[in-house]
């Protein structure tokens, strides 16, 4: 019987697999950001809590933001394409790009800000499962600065099949999983780092607590999703609503002025006229 296993894909899953195991955080940083993992020297989390037990997760955020040897970087997992999600993306890199410069500090001490994205939708035209955004002098390939830098991963482009050599795809293929046999095609590469996430995730599947913050955090992203579909709905029907009855006084309208071009055609006065549409003889 196949083992019924949690995703690291739903975000509460994600976060408490990284703050609680340091090493496979320093794999993971290291593989999105594509850097040797023995350069990172130090990271540090910054919003390491999870929440209590009966948190419902509406209409929130739970992502991971970290200090890396100096560098802010915030890892936030994405479900669904909102039609605001870019402009989101943007605001919270400005917030976090300005969030640790103190009064009266010197601009040159903001730090490099990195945002990485993983996402479980198409958002670019493109094969390529990673893009970056950099900010770039327009016509040329100079860099404007390089403290700016937003990266979309998308699971939906990443191949299925674990290449042992690419430690990006395999935290990636490892957050994609949704059942046993994926993950143990990643125990099947015999890379210790992977054998180990997958072990982590079996023993996080078999903890009661664990399961019930999924369930619940699980629901509350369903409601929020029906929720703001019924919202969608709702200011449609409205918006139709109020569409068919400006639509009614419209035609209303142009049946009176077609009416009175024809009373003109017979030779009636603007007083005769009047006088009928008004109701008097």
């Amino acid at each position: 019987m196949a083992r019924n296993v949690i995703s690291a894909k739903l975000d509460i899953i994600f976060k408490k697999f990284f703050t609680d195991n340091k090493d496979m955080l320093h794999s993971f940083v290291a593989g999105m950001l594509d850097i040797p993992q023995e350069s990172i020297k130090e990271i540090q989390i910054r919003n390491s809590e999870l929440p209590p037990d009966d948190y419902d997760g509406k209409f929130s955020r739970l992502d991971l933001s970290l200090n890396v040897d100096g560098s802010l970087v915030n890892v936030e997992i994405q479900m669904k394409n909102d039609p605001d999600y870019r402009d989101r993306t943007l605001f919270y890199w400005a917030k976090l790009y300005s969030s640790e410069l103190k009064s009266g500090e010197d601009y040159s001490e903001l730090k490099q800000t990195i945002t990485i994205n993983i996402i479980n939708f198409n958002m670019f035209s493109g094969e390529d499962y990673h893009t970056e955004v950099a900010a770039m002098i327009k016509g040329t390939d100079e860099v404007f600065s390089d403290k700016f830098s937003i990266h979309f991963f998308e699971l939906k482009k990443v191949n299925r099949k674990p290449d042992p050599n690419n430690n990006r795809e395999l935290w990636l293929q490892f957050i994609n999983a949704d059942s046993e046999e994926e993950f143990e095609m990643l125990n099947q590469t015999n890379v210790p780092i992977m054998q180990k996430a997958v072990r982590i995730i079996y023993d996080m599947s078999e903890d009661t607590r664990i399961r019930e913050l999924a369930r619940i955090r699980e629901k509350a992203m369903h409601d929020e999703a029906s929720a703001l579909k019924n919202a969608k709905a709702e200011g449609i029907a409205e918006g139709e609503a109020i569409g068919l009855e400006k639509g009614e006084a419209i035609g209303l309208e142009k049946g009176k002025a077609l009416i009175v071009s024809q009373m003109k055609a017979f030779g009636m006065t603007d007083e005769q006229i009047n006088a009928i549409l008004s109701g008097n003889s």
